[in-house]
């Protein structure tokens, strides 16, 4: 089957699940993001059970009503094939099937242990919380107390009317059993980055406290293809403020996903969420344990091996968020016990507008502070970062400089983000640029307008200007009015400026000219100062006439 094709129907899916979820008057309430990514993530580790089953046993690989031999299986030589299906399966017991749920969707007979009829909706979801609970230690993230989230919650506490829930469920695995994600499971990162941007695009417009907006695929293929270049091995991926897990993502398929291993931290649960889904749908199963609930700047969760200090990686990414009031933590981080991590200072608290701090500051020194020795990082910062001249962002930019770890910057077209007007740049550090040319780009000018829902106006780059910005910046050359490579003492007579609008040459046009021609030039241009001035005078004193007219009427 064609991508396309492949595409349109996983679309159309998980449209028929919002029409659901509509039907019962929950569409766009708070829980309806829990039930779509949650029934879209139960059908899809269902089918994929199968499909590993299929490749683990080969007397299966065939067999065409494969759930009805599985039923038929004695129970220890199922818990065997079981052991066989990789690590990135949910194991699954035969209650847990679809098809065991459509089968018994009406079926009155079934008995709780008191004796009263058990609704379908409540199989469903204690169906869904079995699943979670057998697979608790593979595919459950953790929050900063190491109290694991299990994978499922119930979803029919969602419907208001008693009446309804059993409808409600009977509708979602009615349409689940009409789609089959089989062939999915040999796409990769590109079909399902699409497929779970459209998937929670309703649902991204608050995703808490630390991920502010939803990054853009755009931007995260432009930091990995600059962060990555030849074979890169057993590292790893650290993101402070994950949100969604776009930028990891992105680093992680460019790196390749079994070559690394990927840390996070976000104090938004619903971030976490979606970061689960995104990592199971990328094969980075192994990856889940990793990442955890919390504050970072407050509680940063991820420790060294000894346990006494942070843990330090070899690639962080992120898009921190630029603006929040962290006001009753203020004082908290700018103690003596957060001075070595926040060593720029921490920003004061402002009189009117607290929600104005700029703990994206505080997100970048984090960042340095967890770099290891050749580490490697990309932030997304606002463009005002790259020339304020005084205060915290100009320490940080010296402190960069002095310690030659600045690869280089990427000043984005306005609006690439279309929640936000708010000017970003990309800012590229590399502990081993010691000695190595700074890259300095201005690329505002690119990309094209597009409306967004009718209202925001969004920046979009075509694949061409995609390819310009990394192979540009990759290649270190300079390109007029584009790109510019510079030294740490050029960035230091500069005054610290990260702009490469500083850098650019300014270019007189220069024309030959005799003795001769010059004066006739000169000339020409006194005979029509002459005229200019004379009609001044003249309008001058037509307006003193008019006035005096006036003045006598």
């Amino acid at each position: 089957m064609q991508i396309e094709s492949l595409t349109i129907r996983t679309k159309r899916m998980i449209d028929d699940l919002k029409t659901i979820c509509a039907n019962v008057g929950l569409g766009g309430s708070p829980g309806e993001y829990k039930i779509i990514t949650q029934v879209f993530l139960y059908k899809y580790l269902n089918d994929k059970f199968f499909y590993q089953v299929r490749k683990a046993e080969p007397s299966l690989a065939k067999e065409e009503n494969l759930e009805a031999a599985l039923e038929a299986m004695p129970d220890d030589q199922y818990e065997m094939l079981l052991a066989m299906l990789g690590g990135d399966t949910a194991c699954l017991k035969k209650t847990h099937y679809i098809s065991y749920l459509f089968n018994h969707q009406n079926d009155d007979t079934m008995k709780k242990q008191d004796g009263t009829t058990y609704p379908f909706h409540e199989l469903f979801d204690d169906t869904l919380v079995d699943i979670s609970n057998y697979n608790l230690d593979v595919f459950s993230v953790q929050t900063g107390g190491e109290e694991k989230i299990k994978l499922f919650d119930p979803i029919s506490q969602y419907v208001i009317e008693s009446a309804k829930k059993p409808l409600f469920c009977r509708a979602i695995i009615n349409k689940l059993v009409e789609f089959s994600f089989a062939e999915v499971y040999e796409q990769n990162y590109d079909f399902f980055a699409q497929i779970f941007e459209y998937l929670i695009k309703d649902y991204n417009k608050d995703f808490g406290k630390y991920a502010e907006y939803y990054t853009p695929h755009t931007i995260a293929t432009i930091i990995a293809r600059i962060m990555v270049q030849g074979g890169v091995q057993n590292v790893t991926v650290y993101d402070p403020a994950a949100g969604s897990g776009t930028l990891v993502l992105a680093l992680a398929h460019q790196i390749g996903e079994g070559n690394c291993t990927i840390y996070t931290q976000d104090i938004s649960s619903k971030s976490n969420e979606f970061l689960r889904l995104n990592l199971i749908l990328n094969n980075l199963v192994h990856s889940l344990g990793n990442v955890v609930h919390d504050d970072t700047l407050v509680a940063p969760r991820h420790l060294n091996a000894q346990k006494n200090g942070l843990a330090r990686f070899d690639y962080i990414v992120s898009n921190p968020p630029f603006n929040m009031d962290f006001s009753d933590n203020r004082e908290k981080l700018a103690g003596e016990a957060y001075k070595e991590r926040f060593f720029a200072g921490v920003p004061q608290i402002p009189k009117k507008e607290k929600d104005k701090m700029a703990v994206y500051l505080l997100f970048i020194q984090h960042i340095i502070y967890s770099m290891k020795a050749h580490g490697k990082a990309a932030i997304v910062v606002p463009t005002g970062f790259l020339t304020a001249g005084s205060g915290i962002p100009k320490k940080i930019r010296e402190y960069l400089v002095n310690h030659q770890m600045l690869r280089g910057v990427i000043s984005m077209p306005p609006n690439i983000f279309a929640n936000t007007g708010t000017n970003v740049s990309i800012l590229f550090l590399d502990k081993d640029n010691r000695d190595g040319k700074v890259v300095l780009m201005d690329a505002s000018k690119l990309g094209t307008k597009e409306k967004v829902d009718g209202k925001n106006q969004k920046t979009v780059l075509s694949e061409e200007e995609i390819t310009k910005i990394i192979d540009t910046f990759n290649a270190g050359e300079p390109v007029v009015d584009f790109s510019v490579a510079v030294s740490y003492e050029d960035i230091k007579q500069k005054k610290l400026s990260f702009s490469a609008g500083q850098y650019f040459e300014v270019k007189i046009e220069y024309v030959e000219l005799t003795p001769e021609e010059f004066m006739e030039k000169m000339n020409g241009f006194a005979t029509r100062l002459d005229g200019l001035f004379a009609e001044s005078r003249r309008l001058e004193e037509e307006i003193k006439q008019q006035l005096e007219r006036v003045k006598y009427e």
